[in-house]
């Protein structure tokens, strides 16, 4: 059996930088903690667009306060409840994400889902990148009266990739490093904002508004819970490193916890602002408008925590797009990999706020509809969790026709009948700037639930269609196995089961 490629990965981490590729973690090298999944998803999540969000729960949703309480509790368990479940696989398969996706889709069936994904990354990470620069100026403009210029956004950009490219480029450690530090810094200053808010805001107006229909309710947690939902892939990304007999149920919970003490606040404190300044709910460029709301002394340090985030949250995209780059068959390493997105993210950045900065619109439109690819590979990739209890290591590195992941001739025929048919209806019941499925005016639709009903068109067709069945090889036994899975992980249906019965010690076999 062949093994794992220069490009694709090499030894584990032994120094600052981490060197491990696509090849499995194996078991001696498995030393990550639950616990650091924690600051994880905390540093995953902050940013100054949930302040958008929320108060767009306000002032397009009709929500009043305690509403908007409830959708920011729910909105993070659906989305990064999902994103924990699928994060089970990287403790199970030891792989990044879009590695263990071969497995499910076939060595060029993975392609495919692949390079959407990978083409949704990169975009979002622009996004971020300007939103990043924009932060910069925002700050120099508080703190000196410094305008923006050509040459001043080609410096922030600039600044503001790099210092993404670094803490992605070093890996696993630092993110972990840098996630935890931004956690503690990101809630000390929080409470500084919610203080000032306390007694700056008009409470009667905001207590007094009336409640906004269920509907409307149901159409804000699914808007909220769809941006959640882009980090599925890459949760195995960030447990790959855990130990097999790590508690499920503490993964999970981790990753709903990280995420929700950021979503919550941030969210309940944009609606608060939008009673008083609605415009916030319009803004497309928060940064500069929370800017100019908050005094100075409460601005510059909060948005600089911002750009942290906004930093720490490009790096942890870039880091799992490295991989998935490498899946797609980019033949370098790791570190390397992720230089591609950051170059392009540079590329992109300069031309959306230079060159065609009316463009930006239709930019995110592309986007919003590459996110349905997302939902259309959790259904498969979830589903097939269901049923799997490992991943052969060995098989996911062999890209020859005679691996266990070939299938017929490379792909998984039920997988990509799913996952194809699951985008067509997504595509149906998206509407953005220049495309308007002919769904789009439905409730689903209209309320921004097509997420919803692309995952379960994927997860139900890929339980009825026959399951593509893997080359069973005289190597796949554990002696043999290059890199051996444990044949008593329990399936993810465990978690489920051990959650009824409240019994620790089953919930630590998922």
């Amino acid at each position: 059996m062949p093994h794992a490629s220069a490009s694709e990965g090499a030894s584990a981490p032994r120094g600052a930088m981490e060197t491990r590729g696509l090849e499995p973690v194996p078991d001696g090298a498995r030393t990550g903690r639950v616990r650091e999944l924690f600051p994880t998803w905390v540093a995953a999540n902050i940013s100054v667009l949930l302040l958008t969000l929320g108060a767009g729960l306000v002032v397009f949703n009709g929500l009043n306060l305690w509403q908007v309480l409830v959708v920011g509790c729910v909105a993070p368990a659906v989305s990064y409840g999902l994103v924990g479940l699928i994060s089970l696989a990287g403790k199970r398969g030891g792989s990044p994400g879009m590695a263990l996706s071969r497995a499910v889709f076939g060595r060029r069936g993975n392609l495919f889902p692949g390079s959407v994904i990978w083409v949704a990354r990169w975009g979002w990470e622009t996004i971020n990148a300007v939103t990043g620069a924009y932060a910069v100026l925002t700050v120099l403009d508080l703190l000196f009266g410094v305008g923006p210029s050509t040459p001043l956004i080609v410096v922030t950009l600039l600044l503001f990739v790099a210092g993404t490219f670094l803490v992605s480029g070093l890996g696993i450690k630092a993110l972990r490093v840098c996630s935890r530090w931004a956690a503690y810094l990101f809630g000390a200053f929080s409470v500084l904002v919610l203080v000032y808010l306390v007694g700056h805001t008009d409470w009667s107006a905001v207590l007094s508004r009336p409640a906004g229909s269920t509907a409307a309710m149901i159409a804000g947690i699914g808007t909220l819970a769809a941006g959640g939902l882009s980090w599925a892939p890459t949760g195995p990304d960030f447990t790959r490193y855990l130990p097999r007999a790590s508690s499920g149920r503490a993964v999970v919970g981790r990753t709903v916890g990280g995420a929700a003490v950021v979503v919550v606040p941030l969210v309940v404190m944009g609606a608060v602002m939008a009673v008083g300044t609605p415009g916030l709910a319009h803004a497309r460029d928060p940064v500069s408008f929370i800017g100019g709301l908050l005094p100075a002394w409460i601005a510059v340090p909060y948005l600089l925590m911002a750009l942290v985030g906004m930093v720490l949250i490009n790096a942890m995209s870039m880091y799992s797009a490295g991989f998935t780059a490498q899946t797609l068959g980019i033949k370098v390493p790791r570190a390397w990999a992720v230089s591609v997105n950051a170059v392009i993210s540079l590329v992109l950045g300069f031309l959306l706020m230079v060159v065609a900065t009316g463009f930006l619109g239709s930019f995110v439109a592309f986007l919003t509809l590459l996110a349905v690819a997302f939902s259309a590979w959790i259904g498969v990739f979830g589903t097939d969790m269901l049923r799997r209890r490992t991943y052969d290591g060995a098989a996911l590195m062999d890209a020859t026709r005679t691996g266990a992941y070939w299938y017929r001739g490379g792909f998984a025929p039920s997988a990509m009948v799913a996952w194809a048919a699951a985008l067509v209806v997504g595509l149906l019941f998206t509407d953005v700037e220049w495309f308007s499925g002919p769904l789009a005016s439905t409730w689903i639709g209209a309320n921004g639930l097509g997420w919803v009903a692309t995952t379960v068109v994927a997860s139900a067709l890929y339980a009825v269609l026959p399951r593509a069945r893997p080359r069973i090889r005289k190597a796949d036994t554990p002696g043999d196995a290059p890199y051996p899975i444990s044949s008593s992980v329990l399936p993810l249906v465990s978690l489920t089961k051990s959650s009824t019965n409240g019994s620790d010690s089953a919930a630590k076999q998922v």
